[in-house]
This record gives structure tokens, sequence and C-alpha cells, in this order.
């Protein structure tokens, strides 16, 4: 009779582990919620973006008439904010690929936890412990490399994209947060900078025919005061540019990598793994005395 040997029981205990896990749920809840909180940080940048796109827009639109001595100056202060306009426009493309990417994300735990591979996966790693507590089964046959080979395909799969969630969200909240959070603060206060300069910038209503010379003298003081001040507006202005382009290059780099260089890494991993599953021998399978090389 052969007596069960310690690599039978360890590979049967990790195998029964993983269908506890998969059948548990715990596993799928928790990457669900971590691919939902990165989907919802996503759409809240992408709102900002959009947000900065249309204040920066107001602002390039609008135009400020002067006219100190009786003569009309009428120019655009926003103009200075053209060089990050597509910026700005880049970066909502970025913030909205990364919403789609966790979106991806989200469908592809679903498919993994779905009843029919739940069931696949379960009866291909019970046909394997089949096959590993075969009696005398010093040799595995095709139809058991098969067996194997399925099965440990099928749990690299069932498992991967929930730790690409998991470990994507603990890699943000380790290095990332800090800048995302410092960054979308700022991109907000420069938003909510610009819409106040915005509301300070818009033309007066055209003077009446029959204005008074009070009116007119309140008129063009009021001109002489904006024609002094459009400096400092200048200014903010270019604070706000600088601001914006450095956050939100730095939150393009948040998400990017969170979303696309991780994911590709462990996918690349994953392949790694997956390729040398299909072309290894399965030795660690066999079990039973040597072979002596004499058939019986």
């Amino acid at each position: 009779m052969h007596k069960p040997s310690l690599k039978q029981l360890a590979i049967t205990l990790m195998l029964l582990l993983l269908m506890a896990l998969i059948q548990e749920g715990s596993l799928d809840r928790i990457g669900h919620e971590q691919t939902e909180a990165g989907f919802k940080r996503a759409l809240l940048v992408f709102a900002v973006s959009r947000g900065l796109n249309g204040v920066i827009s107001v602002a390039q639109g609008t135009e400020v008439a002067v006219e100190p001595v009786g003569i009309g100056l009428n120019f655009k202060p926003g103009e200075i904010l053209d060089p990050i306009n597509d910026l700005v426009e880049r970066f909502s493309w970025v913030m909205l690929a990364s919403s789609a990417s966790f979106g991806i994300q989200r469908v592809l735990l679903d498919v993994m936890a779905s009843p029919w591979l739940t069931y696949t996966t379960v009866g291909a790693v019970l046909a394997l412990l089949l096959v590993i507590w075969q009696p005398g089964g010093r040799r595995l046959g095709a139809l058991g490399r098969l067996v194997c080979r399925l099965a440990l395909v099928l749990l690299i799969l069932r498992f991967s994209i929930i730790l690409i969630a998991i470990g994507g969200e603990r890699f943000y909240q380790a290095f990332l947060e800090p800048q995302y959070s410092e960054s979308r603060e700022q991109l907000e206060r420069a938003a909510g900078n610009l819409g106040e300069v915005n509301s300070e910038l818009q033309p007066n209503l055209p003077p009446a025919e029959d204005e008074s010379l009070l009116e007119q003298a309140r008129r063009v003081y009021n001109s002489a005061a904006k024609a002094v001040d459009v400096e400092a507006r200048m200014a903010a202005f270019s604070r706000a540019a600088a601001d914006i382009s450095e956050h939100a290059i730095n939150m393009i780099v948040v998400f990017l990598m969170q979303t696309v260089l991780f994911p590709l890494v462990s996918l690349w991993l994953i392949w790694q793994l997956l390729k040398r599953v299909l072309r290894a021998r399965l030795k660690w399978l066999r079990h039973g005395p040597p072979e002596t090389g004499v058939a019986p």
C-alpha cells in the first residue's frame, strides 16, 4: 500500500485552501472594493480636469475694454493660459482613459468571479487531486499532464485580476497617495482662483445714452482702476498656469503608474508564469518509489 508523501499532503492542502478562497469570495469582495475606490478617484479627477478646461476657456474668451483717457483698448488677459490649454486637454484624456481602465478591471473581476468559471476551476482542481492521489502514480500520463496544466492555468487566471487590483491599490496607498492628495487640492484651488478672476474681468455694460456727467466720470475712473489692476490679474493667471502645469503632470504620473505601468508589469509576470506552467515537465506531481527502469 502506497504511503502518502509529504509532497502530496502539502500540494493537496494548498489546492484545498485555494478552492476555499474561491468559494468563500472574500478576495473577490476586496478586489471589487479596491477597484471601485480607484474608479471613483479617477472620475473625481476627470471632473476637476473638465472644470479646469471650462474656466480656462472662459478666461481665454474674456475681453477687457479699458478707456483710461477716452481711447478704447481691448485685450484678452486670459491668452496667457494658451500654453497650458493643450496640457489640460491631454490631462482630461488621461483621466478618462484611467477611468476606463478601472472600469475594464471591474468587468474582468466580474468575469473571473462568474459561476461558470468558478465551477470550471473547482472541477479542474478536483480532477487534479484525483491525479495526485491515483494509486501508484509514479509517472503522469498525457491526460494527467493536461489536467494539471488546465487546473494551474485556471487558478492563475482566477486570482490574477484580483491580485492586480489589490496590489495596484496597495501600491497607490504606499507610494502615490500623498502626491495625489496634494495635486488634487492644488488643481481644485487653481480652478477656483481662475473662476474668481474670470468673474472680476467680466465686461461692463455699455454706457447709456442719457448718462450723466457724474456717471461718465465714475465710468472713466473704474476703467482707469481696471487698467492698473490688469497687471495683477495677469500675474494671477501666470501663477495659476504654473500650478496647473505642475500638478496636472503629477496627477498624470500617479494614474499612469497605477493604471498602466503596474498592470502591465503584473500581466508580464503572469504571462511568464503561464509559459513556465505550460512548458513544465510537472515532475513535482510524481510520487511513489523510484522507478527502476524495468517494466513489471
